[in-house]
């Protein structure tokens, strides 16, 4: 049965006064409801959208990674995992993943086979490697807690990491200050780095360097209510969605609770996906689930298929009424703005301003507001700039 977006609200003020979340900034709309879409696994882990598979995401005691689409329900992508957990994909669409059951992190290569990538650090074994980011420059960067160190093995590094591995196979520690650090991510433009201390509830974010240095270390925000901070993701505009208690917690770029999406059991990841990536999906206990975001997009897996280069197309249907969709590239990350004018130059609508990800986009713009006519529609990058004639007739 959905949880519907009233029920969410009701159950927020009773739950998260304490943290007053600023729901009217809140980038789920009203509405939206979350819905179990498999069920019955062990404990699930480390959501990842495939163009043309679906989603991908790990049970971790089952030792599988399963993949999920509407079309064909759920099916085993890899039988034996070895206790994977955090998935993600590289520059050139091969799948990395976290490995506890082998202490380790691995990439799973176009013909199948696994290869390890990071094993151990100054002689000694990793502790468990939990979850992982791809940078868009290629290096891989993941947390590791000692949570899950198989049965029999110790303990061998005296600390909890955040590490990275280059593009060259190197691995650099980071970070050693956080007791159990566990989600990670990057802002959509990479100059920060965030990881939460799990038990802690506690979200930090550092400031990136030259791509291979962090610093100022600082809060970003905490979670109040019992239980265990886990897997993070930001969207296009900043706001990161983090898995803690009772569900996704949402928080602006600078902090603020913007809104708690409730979900049953235990939280544990989340990332975004479907062709236009503005559906949420969620791992939870032994379930996953989904919510629809339509007011926000998710910054895309690095390795995924981009456009050779920019471009603003035709919007359709056109003419329209009173909403027609404007459809643009954009070949690599970048800063961007897509306006609409009216015939005497004077903007009336803005529906992209900020940092856009590498991919193919589309975007509503709705003329109920506006009188027939004629309205441009502009593009521009820095280095890309194109102009669509657009008509309104009512």
């Amino acid at each position: 049965m959905p949880i519907t977006r009233q029920s969410i609200r009701a159950s927020a003020i009773l739950l998260f006064a304490a943290v007053s979340p600023a729901l009217s900034q809140s980038p789920v709309p009203p509405g939206a409801a979350v819905e179990r879409i498999a069920t019955n696994f062990q404990f699930v882990e480390g959501p990842v959208w495939k163009d043309g598979t679906g989603l991908l995401f790990s049970d971790i005691n089952a030792s599988k990674i399963y993949s999920w689409n509407a079309s064909t329900g759920t099916g085993t992508y890899l039988s034996q995992s070895s206790n994977s957990n955090g998935l993600a994909f590289d520059a050139g669409g091969r799948l990395i993943l976290t490995q506890m059951g082998l202490r380790r992190v691995a990439r799973q290569e176009t013909n199948g086979d696994i290869t390890p990538l990071a094993s151990g650090f100054d002689g000694k074994k990793l502790n468990s490697p939990n979850d992982v980011v791809v940078k868009s420059d290629g290096s891989i960067w993941f947390t590791d807690p000692p949570f899950n160190i198989p049965t029999g093995q110790t303990q061998e590094l005296s600390f909890s990491g955040i590490f990275r591995i280059s593009t060259s196979g190197a691995l650099q520690l980071m970070d050693s200050s956080l007791s159990l650090p566990n989600g990670i991510c990057f802002s959509p433009d990479e100059t920060r780095l965030y990881v939460n201390n799990s038990a802690a509830r506690v979200i930090y974010v550092w400031d990136v360097l030259h791509d291979t240095t962090i610093a100022n270390r600082r809060i970003f925000a905490s979670m109040t209510p019992a239980g265990y901070a886990d897997g993070m993701k930001v969207d296009s505009s900043g706001n990161l969605f983090s898995a803690g208690p009772l569900g996704i917690w949402v928080f602006s770029p600078e902090g603020t609770v913007l809104d708690t999406i409730l979900v049953p059991g235990q939280t544990s990841n989340c990332n975004w996906g479907d062709s236009d990536r503005r559906t949420l999906y969620i791992t939870s206990g032994n379930s996953v689930y989904r919510i629809r975001l339509g007011a926000t997009t998710g910054v895309r897996e690095k390795g995924e298929n981009v456009p050779a280069g920019f471009g603003l197309y035709q919007n359709f249907p056109n003419p329209f009424n009173p909403s027609t969709t404007i459809r643009y590239a954009v070949a690599r990350r970048t800063k961007m703005t897509l306006v609409v004018f009216n015939a005497l130059g004077q903007a009336v609508a803005t529906p992209v301003n900020g940092y856009e990800e590498a991919g193919s986009h589309d975007v509503r713009f709705d003329g109920s507001g506006l009188p027939s006519g004629v309205y441009f529609c502009a593009m521009n990058t820095g280095d890309y700039s194109a102009t669509r004639r657009l008509l309104l007739l009512k």
